[in-house]
Order: C-alpha cells, then sequence, then structure tokens
C-alpha cells in the first residue's frame, strides 16, 4: 500500500491568531480615528452582512477599498511588514507548534486565508499562503480584489485548483470559524481550534 504525502492547511486569522487581522491591521495602518469613522460609516452595510442580507466578500472589499484605495502599493507592502514585526503577539503559539512540527514532518504546508496576502506572508515567508489579493493598477491599490475573497467554498475552490491528483495525498486541515466549514469537510481530517 503506497502512503500518501502529507498537506497540512491551516486558516490564518482565529486559527493560527488569536482573533480576526483585518481590523487590527486596518486600526493599524490608519489610526483609531479613521478606523473608527469609517467602520461607523459602513455600520449599515455590516448589519446587513451579519444578517446574510449582503455578501460577506463584497462588505470586505467595500471597506478595504474605503481604507486603502489610491495607496502605493509599496506603503501598503511596508505597512504588511511593519505589521507583522510588531503584532507578533497575535500568534497562537499552540497553533505556530503544529505548522512548524508539520514543516518538520516534511509536509506540505498551506495558509489558506480570506486575510489579505500582503500582511499575511510576512509572518510565515516559508509558508505558501492563498489568500484574498488587491489589485494594483500603476503601482497603485485599486480598492478592488483581483481574486474572490478567500472565505467559505472559496478556500476548497482554490486548493482544488492547486492540488492536482488528490487522491495521492492526506490532508489535514485546522479552521475555527463559520468560513473554515467547507475546507474542514474537504480536509481527511478536518481539525476544529477553539
Amino acid at each position: 500500500m503506497e502512503v500518501k504525502k502529507k498537506i497540512v492547511i491551516f486558516d490564518f486569522d482565529g486559527t493560527l491568531t488569536t482573533h480576526d487581522t483585518l481590523l487590527e491591521f486596518i486600526r493599524f495602518a490608519c489610526g483609531r480615528w479613521a478606523f473608527l469613522w469609517g467602520f461607523l460609516l459602513h455600520a449599515p452595510l455590516l448589519v446587513l452582512m451579519k444578517l446574510r442580507l449582503y455578501h460577506n466578500g463584497k462588505t470586505k472589499e467595500r471597506i478595504f477599498s474605503y481604507f486603502f484605495k489610491g495607496w502605493t502599493e509599496e506603503r501598503f507592502n511596508q505597512c504588511g511588514r511593519e505589521f507583522c514585526s510588531q503584532y507578533q503577539h497575535l500568534l497562537r503559539p499552540s497553533t505556530v507548534a503544529l505548522l512548524r512540527k508539520a514543516q518538520q514532518d516534511g509536509a506540505r504546508v498551506l495558509i489558506v486565508t480570506a486575510s489579505i496576502d500582503r500582511w499575511v506572508q510576512p509572518f510565515f515567508p516559508d509558508v505558501e499562503v492563498i489568500a484574498t489579493r488587491c489589485e494594483v493598477q500603476d503601482a497603485r491599490l485599486s480598492g478592488r480584489f483581483s481574486t474572490p475573497n478567500c472565505y467559505g467554498p472559496e478556500k476548497v475552490r482554490r486548493l482544488n485548483e492547486l492540488i492536482d491528483d488528490r487522491a495521492v495525498y492526506h490532508i489535514t486541515a485546522y479552521g475555527d470559524s463559520r468560513g473554515d466549514r467547507e475546507l474542514l469537510a474537504w480536509a481527511d481530517e478536518g481539525i476544529h481550534i477553539k
């Protein structure tokens, strides 16, 4: 019997970190007052999203656009690196240890997240990150995403595009939220982090 290759997949927000990083990143990048004002302006949209009357990805893109449209790519990337440097305390040591153990055991390790790749990758520069990506035009952020929001079924869709022969792998996935439900069900072993 052939031994299957191992792939170990981690969600980022709430799994490798203690909570969602989008809000923390916006507050870090734009300041507390701009953060509060922006979310006050978007409160009706956020309520509709929570009631599942407006799409999660569209809500996120509109908020992202409000805060970051027009930023230079370099400014945004630098902010992502600085955020990583100053917010290491957000990492969940127990789950990071699982990631490092999987690497040591020779598994292919992936992070699959709805967060933006530009602030996730600096936390784990040696790990392949599948994430929501922001669109850049003429070296500036357009305010739109260049990929669908990597949430829920989109995580599985992206992985199916990446993994050519699913049958030769044993896939373990770690997640913590409703956005990971499909990922955990798709994996051979889905582990819910509390």
